[in-house]
């Protein structure tokens, strides 16, 4: 695997090599690697790669995706696949456009989700309880997990599993004893922020851990848990991490110049990783995994941004909703495990 590995980072190389100089430095490259022990095989394996990549030094470089050079150095990916890291400016854009995609959830189609059994955690209040109120409305069943329910979650007649606490592996397992059939849907929603500014000089290590536990580990518990106890659906079940453009490791550098908020982006990042990971393991039992941005909704939790709600295109959680269901009826084999921006439906870079 290592070998292999190397082989494929010298075929990358060569690809990012000057045009001038990329056809003898990258056979150089190639010819060396094919001296080291044990890695003959894996050069070998690549030389085909590699001619490939030789004849196509003259061609220009695909439009489609490109690189913008950001403060220190680092490079963010843009172009038709992935949307825009300022989110001021993608919310300029697509109201100058008049994208109905952003603007607008008439392209939502709830239909699919009729008859489907959908459990989100978290959901008694903001984007989760959006949830649970739009598929109620598109006819699903609904599992709903929280720790404590309220009036206005108990009047939509679904089963709420209070109590359940996603830091919690006894919890979340006599959580999973109360769902009687298989999942077609997980929605692993439950999350936490902790208000406070954190810098280095005041970084709570207590709320970082636990922002990690609830949003990272969180997912993998509930998702663990039903897929041993044969409580998701294979082939064809779903499970969408809600997540956030914070855990974006390239963007910060846009959103973030100046660092901060530890604990907040380091929980989305691991969230996304743990992500692709059930996403490569399930994939081959036809399961497929999703990490979903929901855009920035007006909810009790972004309240204190409510001075940028306008600039930024806040949206009501509502809209939020209907935008991240849209993503999961996307969802197939052949688009897992990525990072999707629930506002545009385009990719946001690890």
């Amino acid at each position: 695997m290592y070998a292999t590995s190397r082989a494929a980072s010298t075929v990358v190389a060569a690809e990012e090599m000057d045009k001038t100089s990329q056809s003898s430095h990258a056979a150089s490259l190639l010819t060396s690697l094919a001296r080291a022990p044990g890695m003959a095989l894996a050069a070998r394996s690549s030389s085909f790669a590699l001619s490939r990549v030789l004849a196509r030094r003259a061609a220009p470089a695909r439009a489609s995706v490109r690189t913008v050079t950001r403060a220190m150095g680092a490079k963010i990916p843009e172009g038709d696949h992935f949307t825009m890291a300022d989110q001021p400016a993608r919310f300029a854009k697509g109201k100058a456009e008049n994208n109905a995609r952003m603007l607008t959830t008439e392209y939502f189609d709830g239909s699919f989700l009729k008859g489907q059994r959908v459990l989100v955690t978290g959901g008694n209040r903001g984007i989760g309880l959006a949830l649970v109120k739009e598929l109620v409305e598109c006819g699903a069943s609904v599992v709903v997990t929280c720790r404590s329910s309220n009036d206005e979650l108990a009047a939509l007649g679904v089963q709420v599993i209070e109590n359940c606490d996603v830091t919690d592996t006894a919890s979340v397992a006599k959580m999973v004893e109360s769902v009687a059939d298989p999942l077609d849907v997980v929605i692993n929603n439950a999350g936490y922020f902790y208000e406070p500014l954190e810098t280095i000089e005041t970084m709570n290590f207590e709320e970082e851990l636990k922002m990690i536990d609830i949003c990272a580990v969180g997912p993998l518990r509930v998702s663990s848990a039903l897929w041993n106890a044969g409580k998701i659906k294979a082939p064809g079940g779903k499970i969408a991490m809600i997540t956030s453009q914070g855990g974006s490791v390239a963007w910060r550098v846009v959103q973030n110049p100046t660092g901060h908020d530890y604990g907040h982006h380091m929980s989305k990042s691991a969230a996304n990783m743990g992500g692709v990971l059930l996403a490569q393991e399930l994939a081959p039992k036809g399961v497929m995994v999703q990490m979903l941005h929901p855009g920035f909704n007006k909810t009790g939790m972004t309240k204190k941004y409510e001075h940028i709600w306008e600039v930024e295109g806040a949206v009501d959680a509502s809209m939020g909703a209907k935008r991240v269901l849209h993503e999961i009826k996307l969802m197939d084999p052949e688009h897992n495990g990525l990072f999707i921006n629930c506002e545009d439906g385009l990719q946001i870079p690890w």
